[in-house]
């Protein structure tokens, strides 16, 4: 499991708690107070981008979403974690870098929704469709549109999804499912999309979908929703987690269990379950509140209820490529993985600074996982981005707002106040309509550069895999 020495600091130092005024000190990493010595680039940099301009046929993709991951989300973990002249290993690693689009659209006459949710912007790059906000890879009509993960799997290639959110969540779900609602997960909750229940004809609940669309490897929460049973079908009465096991899935949920699965495929697909719902954030802090950036600065914890039977998202990420980079017996060699940094969004939602930078800081450890593969295999497109911005902003240091704030000390030694302003205090923070970063490695990446928008990533890996 790949920590920083940072995140390494903050769990032998803190143990899981919080240190309130007085938090500890670090060392600048570097002296910016002279000329030009918060350059970033040194000299002309054309030779550069010239040498990861590459054409041709990828053999895997790696696509990696941060949810909520704004450019203000990146930058605020940047500064915490490694300072404002620092970078995030992962992240700011990737070459070739540009800007999409996150819009949806409006169910009732097609034109844009401004302000997309997970479910739409997924649907968008996994489908190539745009859709409206809630809906899970079908189109304004209801009318189901072929995933990625679909294509991948029936052209014979190799397929995976990891996430730290349920796996019936949003971006998992555009991969493996088909819903009018999103909040579609298990049998018993079908009340907003009867038409898609198993009993009316349809393909049945997120859950009973995808253990349908069958990838070789699905890692996140959700195992509550495996204790439903199935209302109509050839498992009529049987609950979801007992169907899978008869369809020949292996079930892990623990860590210590995924490190002993050696294999993953269409005989035994691998289904890790490691929480009932959304899996805990790596580190935790105190929300921020009306008053929370005037008050003394925050040292971030790690969190205790993230145990040893709970793997990172860069541990998830790791066995995944180990589980799908094996060529024995398939028609084709390669295979295409998706991995989300979930609650990157989850923790902006609840105004969490902490608990937000913590899972963007993990999540850029999984970026770094797969870059590393991608340089050693020399065949693999990895791409990196988000489905949608969010509400939190770096503001004055010790500064209030008619929102909430909440100051932190960061690695620097200084403090940073973070603000959020669209939501009430207890309330659910909104998704902004920015449009965000997007950033590519290997073959065919340079199709990232520029403006673009969330659907164009459905046929750059379409046409580096040469799927269809």
């Amino acid at each position: 499991m790949r920590k920083t020495a940072r995140r390494t600091t903050l769990a032998t130092a803190l143990v899981g708690t919080l240190l309130l005024g007085g938090a500890t000190s670090y060392a600048l990493t570097h002296d910016l107070t002279g000329h030009g010595d918060a350059r970033r680039l040194d000299g002309d940099q054309s030779a550069q981008v010239r040498k990861q301009i590459r054409s041709g046929k990828a053999q895997n993709v790696i696509l990696l979403i941060g949810d909520g991951m704004g450019d203000s989300e990146i930058t605020l973990a940047r500064n915490y974690q490694y300072g404002a002249a620092g970078e995030l290993p992962g992240i700011d690693a990737l070459p070739l870098t540009g800007q999409y689009t996150t819009y949806a659209l409006d169910k009732a006459n097609g034109r844009p929704d401004y302000v997309t949710d997970s479910a739409a912007s997924g649907s968008g790059w996994a489908t190539g469709t745009k859709t409206y906000n809630g809906a899970i890879s079908v189109d304004v009509e209801g009318t189901p549109q072929e995933t990625l993960l679909e294509l991948a799997k029936a052209d014979g290639l190799r397929t995976g999804n990891v996430t730290t959110a349920e796996i019936q969540d949003a971006t998992p779900a555009v991969q493996m499912s088909h819903v009018t609602a999103r909040g579609c997960y298990s049998p018993t909750r079908m009340k907003d999309c009867p038409e898609n229940a198993l009993e009316n004809g349809g393909a049945g609940s997120i859950t009973e979908q995808a253990l349908d669309t069958r990838p070789d490897v699905v890692l996140g929460g959700g195992a509550q929703y495996f204790q439903d049973k199935a209302t109509a079908g050839e498992y009529k009465g049987k609950t979801l987690l007992r169907q899978a096991k008869d369809r020949g899935f292996t079930v892990v949920t623990t860590a210590k269990k995924l490190d002993r699965v050696t294999t993953a495929d269409q005989d035994a697909p691998v289904l890790g379950l490691f929480s009932p719902g959304n899996m805990p954030t790596e580190w935790a802090g105190p929300a921020a509140t009306h008053t929370g950036g005037a008050e003394a600065p925050v040292t971030c914890g790690v969190n205790p209820d993230h145990t040893a039977d709970v793997p990172s998202l860069d541990t998830m990420t790791s066995k995944a490529i180990d589980l799908l980079d094996t060529k024995a017996g398939k028609k084709k060699d390669g295979f295409f993985l998706q991995v989300e940094g979930a609650s990157i969004d989850k923790q902006d939602h609840a105004a969490n600074p902490c608990a937000q930078i913590g899972e963007t800081v993990g999540f850029d450890d999984a970026v770094q996982v797969a870059l590393d593969f991608a340089k050693k295999d020399g065949n693999t497109l990895v791409l990196v981005s988000a489905d949608h911005g969010h509400s939190s902003q770096i503001v004055s240091a010790g500064s209030t707002t008619p929102g909430l704030t909440r100051t932190l000390t960061t690695t620097e030694g200084q403090p940073m106040t973070v603000a959020y302003g669209t939501a009430e205090e207890g309330g659910s923070q909104e998704h902004t309509g920015t449009q965000v970063r997007i950033a590519g490695y290997g073959p065919q990446a340079a199709n990232v550069v520029g403006l673009t928008d969330q659907t164009d990533v459905f046929y750059t890996i379409k046409h580096a895999l040469g799927l269809g």
